[in-house]
């Protein structure tokens, strides 16, 4: 026997979802998508407007921020649900000891943010991690393949320059520490801060000879970059999630599905691919947005 809302709604030529979706869209107050300034994040926050936009939602979009700024405005209210790296969760935003693998650094993340009404759903199969990288013929001219290989050419004397952003020299799992960790040091003459993006170009075009690169991104193999082994494991483990603030879950339950499904579409080779089409192909970011979502039968 049909539910009595089940046929009202088919007598008026309506479907559950149809009914479901028109509700999302009467509600008031728009759920707030943030995200980070840099391509990868650029694109997963488009990515996350455009399908909640396309289930009914009331949407509004805020992104092009720095992480911390990011973060905060989650915990204040300001914004609702982002994308975030679990690494950071634990190391930046916690202040806790790097955790041995990918599995205790989500769970770490999990259980401290909860605490503060932020609820991490399903991570992806990803790692950005941080990486430094240097052009492949220098590489092979050095010997560098390694950070231990970078460490012992700088310590034999190798004159190397460093492109690094302002937020990577400054950080405690940032330039500093690994310096301590494989023991060598740029000297600060020797280091450029510039904004992330800039990074690859400077390497690209013989500015510098070593930057701060991101694993993920599309722009390592197309520019011919060889990225450096990190041989002692000292960056962490930098996995996506969808990190939800609790007061909105709650409100909207069904936001949990959603984004575990966007979740279980990323991996490693996907996130490259999608960097790939926005600075190597110049295409539009909602276009490559939408092509993801769609070619993962998610609109």
């Amino acid at each position: 026997m049909k539910h009595p809302i089940t046929t009202l709604l088919t007598t008026l030529g309506l479907s559950l979802s149809a009914a479901a979706t028109t509700a999302h869209a009467q509600d008031d107050d728009p759920i707030v998508v943030g995200g980070l300034n840099y391509t990868e994040h650029l694109i997963l926050t488009s990515a996350t407007f455009q399908l909640l936009k396309a289930n009914g939602y009331n949407v509004d979009k805020r992104d092009g921020l720095g992480t911390s700024v990011l973060r905060q405005a989650q915990e204040n209210g300001q914004v609702d649900l982002y994308w975030e790296y679990t690494g950071n969760s634990v190391i930046l935003f916690n202040d806790q000891p790097q955790p041995d693998n990918a599995a205790e650094t989500y769970a770490t993340a999990k259980r401290l943010d909860a605490e503060k009404g932020l609820i991490w759903l399903d991570p992806s199969d990803t790692n950005n991690t941080y990486a430094l990288a240097m052009r492949e013929a220098d590489a092979e001219k050095h010997d560098i393949h390694t950070l231990s290989d970078l460490a012992t050419a700088m310590n034999d004397g190798t004159d190397l320059t460093l492109a690094s952003n302002a937020e990577f020299y400054a950080r405690d799992d940032g330039l500093r520490p690994l310096q301590e960790a494989y023991g060598f040091k740029f000297p600060r003459s020797k280091v450029k801060r510039m904004d992330s993006g800039l990074t690859y170009s400077a390497l690209r075009e013989g500015e510098v000879d070593v930057a701060l690169v991101f694993a993920t991104d599309g722009r390592n193999g197309a520019f011919d970059f060889e990225v450096l082994d990190d041989d002692q494991q000292f960056f962490p483990v930098y996995q996506l999630a969808p990190v939800v603030r609790e007061e909105t879950l709650d409100a909207h339950p069904d936001l949990k599905p959603l984004l575990n499904d966007m979740s279980a579409a990323l991996n490693d080779t996907t996130l490259i691919d999608l960097n790939r089409r926005v600075d190597i192909d110049d295409q539009n970011i909602e276009k490559v947005a939408k092509d993801f979502l769609t070619e993962n039968d998610l609109l």
